[in-house]
């Protein structure tokens, strides 16, 4: 039985420790209190640990487990942080509340929401028939909305799912692109095509954008069209202007769900103050059926390094000079 006492320096790589230690160190101390036989003292990036070598190797053990768990999903919780020091943490398996799961992928993958404001935005769509989802790159808000517009497909309460964006180049000519206007646009569009391809089987999808169930266009095509029984994802709206969201808003039908999404801090209009994104919720806000979910840095579930990322951008955009 080894008893001999040990101090050992663990070093938190690949994690930011403000957010894995959680705000005011509120995982810290739950991480704390599952751990009373070792004695934690936490310095910048490092963690300190100090007790009988078996201990210290035991919680070493529970802690690399955590620190992967945020590494993989971008996030943790209390559940998490309890089961990382209990039970375990199997392969970084993340528990999954039935309430959060919006629908089942491929391979019966569970795409859920997984930040407060993701869960906003599922909860409010029940009560509202148009909703808008704003806020920074990587926060979930058009995958979240696909995930939604899948389950309404498979649960028949729509018909068909339509996903649009303008046609507004981030940087490129798409007029220098070769092939037809489909195949010039098609890659813009894949974005819609990745989340749509983790939740419908291939051969299903490929029926699907045959046959009409599931279409993917730019937003010229929408003018002149009612939507009925249709869920409608207009993405990238802080493209649009304000007559193009008008445009837009004015073809829903009867039985139909429409969710807008954009980043107003990526406007690729030749003038940024052309998008009509903001003025539409300002000029909608407060009409019953209408929903709003502001989504933030917290919300940004890709790689942790996307996070510092936006709040150097967003530092250097309200003029703070940057360390």
């Amino acid at each position: 039985m080894n008893l001999e006492a040990v101090n050992k320096e663990l070093s938190i790589e690949g994690a930011d420790v403000r957010e894995l230690y959680g705000a005011q160190d509120v995982y810290l101390e739950q991480i704390r209190s599952l751990s009373p036989k070792v004695k934690l003292v936490a310095r910048g990036s490092s963690l300190r640990v100090l007790g009988a070598a078996r201990d210290v190797e035991a919680f070493e053990r529970k802690m690399n487990a955590l620190v992967d768990y945020y590494v993989k999903y971008g996030h943790i919780s209390k559940e998490v942080v309890a089961q990382a020091f209990s039970t375990g943490l199997s392969d970084c398996a993340e528990p999954v509340s039935e309430k959060d799961v919006i629908v089942f992928g491929n391979n019966g993958a569970v795409i859920r929401a997984r930040t407060v404001n993701q869960r906003r935005l599922t909860e409010m769509y029940e009560s509202n028939d148009l909703l808008f989802a704003v806020g920074p790159a990587g926060s979930g808000k058009t995958y979240t909305a696909i995930a939604l517009a899948v389950r309404a497909l498979k649960e028949r309460t729509v018909k068909r799912v339509i996903l649009t964006r303008p046609a507004v180049e981030a940087g490129e000519k798409l007029g220098f692109l070769p092939g037809d206007m489909k195949e010039k646009l098609d890659p813009y569009l894949q974005p819609l095509y990745d989340a749509l391809n983790d939740m419908i089987p291939a051969a299903k999808l490929q029926k699907y954008l045959e046959d009409g169930t599931v279409q993917i266009a730019p937003l010229a095509y929408m003018r002149g069209r009612t939507l009925d029984n249709a869920f409608v994802i207009l993405d990238e709206a802080q493209n649009t202007t304000a007559s193009q969201i008008k445009m837009f808003l004015t073809r829903m039908g009867r039985n139909a769900k429409f969710i807008v999404t954009g980043d107003v801090t990526q406007i690729d209009l030749p003038r940024k103050s052309d998008s009509g994104l903001t003025r539409a919720m300002d000029t909608l806000r407060g009409i019953e059926g209408i929903g709003m979910v502001e989504f933030d840095k917290r919300d940004i579930v890709r790689h942790p390094l996307v996070k510092h990322i936006v709040e150097a951008f967003d530092r250097r955009d309200e003029g703070v000079r940057l360390p």
